[in-house]
C-alpha cells in the first residue's frame, strides 16, 4: 500500500501480522518517503510503542504513523538596533524586491525569547526573504514608532519599503508559525 504525505514527511505502515514474526519492531517496517528516508546514512524511524511493554495488535490490522524531520536549517537573524539599521534593511528590501520579516521583540518577554529560535527554522525555508530581530528595549523609541509597535512579539512583513501584514504572537507558538508562513506565501 503506497501512502503519500506532504513534503518533508514520511508514512511508514507496519503490518502487525509482520512485526510480530519479528522481534525488532522496525525491521518489517514498509515505508513510503517523499524525499529521502535516509538522513545521514540511517533510515529515520520512530517506534511509538513507549510506555508500558508494547501495543498489541489484534491479528491483519495496519497501523500508519508519520514521520516528521527538518529539512531546513536554521538562519540567524540579524538585529537591528538603530534607525540607520531599520533604513538599511528596508531599502535592500526596494532594491531586490524581495520581503523582509521583523520580529519586534524584549529580553524580557518569554514568548519572544521562545518564538525566536522558531523563526530562525522559518528563515531556513526561505533563502530570498530576510529575517531581522529588534529588542525593543535597546533602541531608541523613534524606531519601534516607525514600526508602529503596541504588543509583543509583534512579527512583520514588509515589502517594498512598507509595511504589509503582521502577526501579534501572544497565542500558541504553532499557530504563530503557521500564520507567519501564511503571511510569507501571501506577500512573496
Amino acid at each position: 500500500m503506497a501512502l503519500l504525505a506532504p513534503s518533508p514527511r514520511a508514512l511508514c505502515v507496519r503490518e502487525a501480522a509482520a512485526a510480530a514474526a519479528s522481534s525488532h519492531p522496525h525491521s518489517s517496517a514498509a515505508c513510503s518517503t517523499v524525499g529521502s528516508g535516509v538522513v545521514g546514512g540511517r533510515a529515520l524511524w520512530l517506534w511509538s510503542g513507549g510506555g508500558r511493554g508494547r501495543r498489541r495488535e489484534r491479528g491483519g490490522r495496519v497501523r500508519a504513523e508519520a514521520y516528521f524531520w527538518d529539512v531546513s536549517k536554521p538562519v540567524e537573524m540579524d538585529e537591528i538596533d538603530s534607525m540607520e539599521k531599520l533604513d538599511d534593511a528596508l531599502r535592500w528590501s526596494v532594491e531586490n524586491n524581495q520581503a523582509i520579516v521583523i520580529d519586534w521583540m524584549a529580553s524580557w518577554c518569554r514568548k519572544c525569547i521562545y518564538l525566536k529560535p522558531r523563526l530562525e527554522k522559518i528563515a531556513g525555508e526561505y533563502p530570498g526573504v530576510r529575517f531581522y530581530f529588534v529588542d525593543v528595549n535597546k533602541v531608541p523609541q523613534a524606531v519601534v514608532k516607525r514600526g508602529n509597535i503596541t504588543k509583543m512579539p509583534t512579527i512583520q512583513l514588509w515589502k517594498d519599503g512598507e509595511w504589509k501584514a503582521e502577526v501579534i504572537g501572544g497565542h500558541k507558538a504553532w499557530l504563530v508559525m503557521d500564520e507567519v508562513r501564511e503571511m510569507i506565501q501571501k506577500n512573496k
